[in-house]
């Protein structure tokens, strides 16, 4: 993300020991960039810690729950195909597994379709 905002962050970063970010790719917000994020590695590096801290005010970082499947309901929907609708399934390629997802949509059971409509996801 630090990095398709602001391509250049890395270098000037390390050639002046400041944050160097351009205003640019902020200045059409209208409130500080509030970015979730899983807890992958990359993203709790130092380099990210140092660039929020640069431009604290301006942009907030939030780190999700290790396991959160409430905060994204597909999980279990996921959860069910993997283990009901779609063990073992090994796709040749991309359409495979497409129609294989299509078809366990389609014949998911109520349990399934009643977790996403609480979540809000209409099938």
């Amino acid at each position: 993300m630090v990095e398709l905002l602001f391509p250049d962050f890395r270098k000037v970063h390390r050639q002046r020991g400041s944050c160097g970010v351009p205003d640019a790719p902020l200045q059409h917000l209208s409130g500080p960039l509030l970015i979730i994020w899983g807890r992958l590695p990359a993203h709790r590096r130092r380099l990210v810690a140092d660039f929020a801290r640069c431009l604290e005010g301006e942009i907030e970082i939030e780190y999700l729950p290790a396991y959160a499947p409430e905060l994204n309901p597909v999980e279990y929907l996921w959860g069910h195909w993997k283990h009901h609708e779609l063990p073992n399934l090994c796709p040749r390629d991309l359409w495979q597994l497409s129609e294989g997802a299509r078809r366990a949509l389609v014949s998911s059971s109520s349990y399934s379709h009643h977790r996403l409509l609480e979540a809000g996801f209409f099938i």
